[in-house]
């Protein structure tokens, strides 16, 4: 069976070949459960080579565009005659879990293929039933009434205005040159006409009351369907979860073969991704691996661009890397400590990780951590284990298990900038009271797609976050919270101006509303996803893998010195 999985590196590359030693990019790493030992198995430029190869095989059988988006990879082991290559998929290709001259399936999947199918179908009908939900119409006409009623009670508002404005005047003309019955039966009639604004703002509200209250009940019904949709959804996974560790079975280079479920609590497909089909059939076959190197081919897919290597996944493959890498020649992983002091910029490289987000800390003492976040990485972890990755998530990786550390404020995961952490529960307390109370100043400074004809203002629109579409938020006069943001033009140059954004609150998603909505600046901020869709300018920013907004400037005070805390960090675009 090895024969027809194994092939020489001479069928992949020909001529001159980078070393299989040569300086790696990314690593491949993780503990020893059992003696947590470390161990690390490297992408090496050879390996990206033959991967090279691989793709070209790929578009051949069947282009990129029209493939199945999924990860592949290839493994470079050492036989005795030289080096060898194999090479995986996730999951299924082509509907197959086993294809002639690649890896196969971790044992235990036959075992399960039956309900894995069957409980795959109902997922999908769940799905699919879910995306109905969320999707009907009268949830459409639902935003657009609202939106229709905000501005109707905007020009009604402005009309009150108007007219107690006129009613105010027309008083005090009364007290000038009336007197007595005259002067009374003058005021009693303004009176009277206050008295029917007021009505007819109650009418208002009650006829838009009548008018959302049926959508209203069948949103309300649909998002309770939606909520027991979702709970049996967990649950069907969890149960095909549990059975499919139970059933799958995973060997290491120490010659351990243990059940996946014995490895924690791990999600659903864990084993099914290339680095634990790739590393097991090594170590069934007592091959020494040399490096690995995982791609993505297929039509993009989140953050997934055909063609780019990605290192182990956070949620399936991460978890099970030091038990899959144990009994290879141990390498100690270097460790990283941030320096405690002023203000500094020190790169926080923690592997197993995704590559190319690096975390820098701008500020440390005994009681406070500032970061410059990058674009792209969360702010925390996420729910599930494919949002593990978080700036909060790798300073935990360097510091006690029990050591107390939280963030005082986030971060969206596409916006960049400065980050604050409190290291102990007194000063979160106390940062998170100078937030509260408005008493830090915040600079973001971003690009918009639009020409903004205002040098500075004030935007106020109410945000709420309908919950069966998160994280997308909605300007809503009824029920949203109030938000307030200061901004001031900076340059333009083009459909493109820079702004510099000061936020009175801190909503989520406040800025890139108030820069998309109409009654905000009507100007998406370049690279959103959520709300500058369909513009071309914005696309090409997407394509650019960032959002062009930046957390610039926080400025508070010291919980416990008192002193004036600046904290900067530098423009990336």
């Amino acid at each position: 069976m090895l024969d027809t999985l194994l092939s020489p590196l001479d069928d992949w590359l020909t001529g001159a070949k980078p070393l299989a030693s040569d300086t790696a990019d990314y690593h491949y790493q993780g503990h020893c459960p059992r003696t947590r030992q470390a161990y690390r198995l490297p992408r090496t430029p050879l390996a990206k080579a033959v991967v090279q190869q691989l793709m070209a095989q790929l578009e051949a059988v069947q282009p990129c565009e029209d493939s199945k988006g999924k990860m592949y990879g290839v493994l470079l082991v050492q036989t005795p005659t030289g080096i060898g290559v194999l090479k995986a998929f996730s999951g299924l290709w082509q509907a197959q879990a086993q294809v002639p001259g690649w890896v196969p399936p971790i044992p235990g999947r036959s075992q399960v293929a039956l309900q894995e199918a069957h409980t795959l179908d109902r997922l999908a009908a769940i799905k699919d039933r879910l995306l109905t939900l969320q999707a009907l119409p009268e949830r459409e006409t639902y935003n657009r009434w609202q939106q229709e009623q905000a501005e109707a009670r905007q020009r009604l508002s402005q009309q009150h205005r108007d007219r107690k404005q006129a009613r105010d005047l027309q008083r005090q003309t009364a007290a000038r040159t009336l007197a007595g019955e005259s002067l009374a039966a003058a005021l009693a009639a303004l009176e009277q006409e206050s008295r029917g604004d007021k009505a007819e703002l109650r009418s208002f509200k009650q006829q838009w009351r009548d008018r959302l209250a049926p959508l209203e009940t069948k949103i309300q019904a649909a998002n309770a369907e939606i909520t027991a949709l979702k709970q049996r959804r967990r649950d069907l996974s969890r149960q095909l979860q549990a059975d499919m560790h139970a059933a799958y079975s995973l060997t290491n280079f120490a010659g351990e073969s243990v059940a996946i479920q014995s490895l924690g609590n791990l999600p659903t497909g864990t084993g099914d991704c290339c680095a634990p089909k790739l590393l097991h059939t090594a170590a069934e076959h007592g091959l020494k691996p040399l490096a690995m190197a995982e791609f993505w081919w297929g039509p993009p897919q989140g953050d997934k661009q055909a063609g780019k290597f990605y290192g182990a996944c956070a949620d399936r493959c991460q978890p099970i890397m030091g038990f899959l890498l144990s009994g290879l020649s141990a390498q100690v992983l270097g460790s990283t400590d941030i320096p405690v002091g002023a203000q500094h910029a020190a790169p926080l490289h923690i592997g197993g990780i995704q590559p190319g987000l690096e975390v820098t800390v701008l500020y440390q003492d005994p009681w406070i951590i500032a970061v410059d976040k990058p674009a792209g990485l969360l702010s925390v972890p996420g729910r599930y284990r494919d949002r593990a990755d978080s700036v909060l998530s790798r300073l935990r990786l360097t510091m006690p298990q029990d050591a107390f550390l939280q963030p005082v404020h986030r971060l969206d995961q596409d916006t960049s900038g400065v980050l604050l952490l409190a290291l102990n529960a007194d000063t979160h307390r106390q940062l998170s009271q100078q937030f509260a109370q408005r008493q830090v100043q915040k600079t973001y400074q971003a690009v918009v797609v639009g020409h903004i004809s205002k040098s500075s203002g004030l935007i106020d629109l109410p945000l709420w976050g309908d919950p069966t579409q998160r994280p997308r938020q909605w300007v809503n006069w009824q029920y949203g919270k109030p938000s307030q943001t200061k901004f001031d033009v900076l340059h333009r140059e083009g459909e493109r101006t820079r702004i510099a954004f000061y936020p009175l609150t801190g909503r989520t998603h406040q800025l890139r509303v108030h820069a998309a909505h109409p009654q905000g600046l009507n100007a998406p901020i370049w690279g959103d996803r959520l709300y500058g869709q369909g513009q071309p300018s914005v696309s090409e920013a997407i394509r650019r893998n960032r959002l062009y907004l930046h957390a610039h400037t926080l400025q508070f005070t010291h919980p416990h010195s008192q002193a004036a805390i600046a904290l900067n960090s530098p423009l990336p675009f």
